[in-house]
């Protein structure tokens, strides 16, 4: 039986510090991209809890009005467009691509997973130069739920024609990570910096601080 994965697309697979000249320019400190990405997050998981679906970009820029307002700047439709342009033109991390060649070539079947909308999701892997790895881009925003909420995970099985139990999540973020395990997922966290597991959800068994390192824990 091969291995079904389903890959977290932002932060897990692209490189989020791209933004930061962004930021630096905007706000004067590109520390401001991590608060900002923080309340992109919580924002999304009130839409979550209060059942009030609104697509993940939209969150994203009333994400950085707040952040903006916080800190007293006014931004521009410009300052948001760069933004918005930044997040379709991500990087992929140094060791991504030849990883997910690895995992394709024992055998294993590859599909991404985001809380991006599925326009968002062809263009960023796409733009990446990695959308030709996986057999799909998902998108929370077809079922109307965003992760962590359990029904991505159970359309990403169905899509890929599996049982729950049979997928398994690698993603960067300790929510998605919680989210796929009480969907009845395996999982497999990438530890990047600053990146860490929730103690009080259930723990992966697979644990790397990139993704050569989950590859290779995986293929062994």
């Amino acid at each position: 039986m091969p291995h079904i994965l389903i890959f977290d697309v932002n932060e897990t697979l692209l490189d989020l510090r791209a933004l930061d000249p962004h930021f630096t320019r905007i706000f004067g400190d590109a520390g401001v991209r991590a608060l900002w990405f923080g309340q992109f997050i919580q924002s999304a998981l009130v839409t979550i809890v209060t059942n009030a679906y609104t697509p993940f970009g939209q969150i994203g820029m009333a994400a950085l009005d707040m952040v903006a307002a916080r800190r007293g700047v006014t931004l521009t439709d410009d300052d948001k467009k760069a933004i918005q342009q930044g997040m379709v033109n991500l990087p992929p991390h140094p060791e991504v691509r030849e990883s997910l060649e690895r995992l394709r070539n024992a055998g294993c079947r590859l599909a991404a997973l985001t809380n991006s909308t599925a326009q968002v999701a062809e263009m960023q892997l796409t733009n990446a130069g990695l959308r030709d790895l996986f057999e799909h881009a998902l998108s929370a925003d077809s079922v109307q739920r965003l992760k962590p909420a359990s029904a991505p995970y159970h359309m990403a099985a169905r899509t890929m024609g599996v049982d729950i139990g049979e997928t398994r999540l690698v993603a960067a973020h300790a929510w998605d990570i919680a989210g796929a395990l009480r969907a009845g997922c395996k999982a497999a966290f990438i530890a990047r910096p600053g990146m860490v597991l929730d103690p009080l959800a259930p723990a992966p068994n697979i644990i790397g601080a990139d993704l050569s390192a989950v590859t290779d824990q995986l293929l062994a």
